[in-house]
């Protein structure tokens, strides 16, 4: 079975279409009419649409860490940093990722890429 992403706003379009090219299933916060949402409306709207949040935004880090601390549920976060990981590099661990996990794999927990 495959997850399904949720791609943060800053997150390049082609990290996007690239994945899409591969088969995954990623739906973006534009598409999903969230854009400028605050990043804790967006992780909880990840999780009722049972996306993994993928992000390069720093800020989603803190809200992930506050989540597992408190012991609040939420879908898993995957996480690049944006000056250091290359589209092609968030293209392919992504796909990775996306094709081997499980929902239950990520669930509460923060990867980084690369892997």
């Amino acid at each position: 079975m495959t997850i399904a992403l949720y791609m943060d706003e800053h997150v390049r379009l082609a990290v996007t279409k690239g994945l899409r090219m591969r088969g995954v299933d990623v739906l973006t916060v534009q598409e999903d009419e969230r854009a400028g949402y605050p990043d804790d409306i967006l992780l909880d709207r990840a999780t009722e649409l049972k996306r993994v949040m993928f992000s390069q935004d720093q800020d989603f880090l803190v809200e992930a860490n506050r989540r597992q601390a408190a012991g609040i549920v939420f879908s898993g976060v995957l996480y690049a940093p944006q000056l250091s990981v290359s589209i092609g590099e968030c293209v392919r661990d992504l796909e990775i990722i996306a094709k081997v996990s499980e929902a239950e794999d990520l669930a509460n927990q923060v990867k980084y890429l690369p892997l």
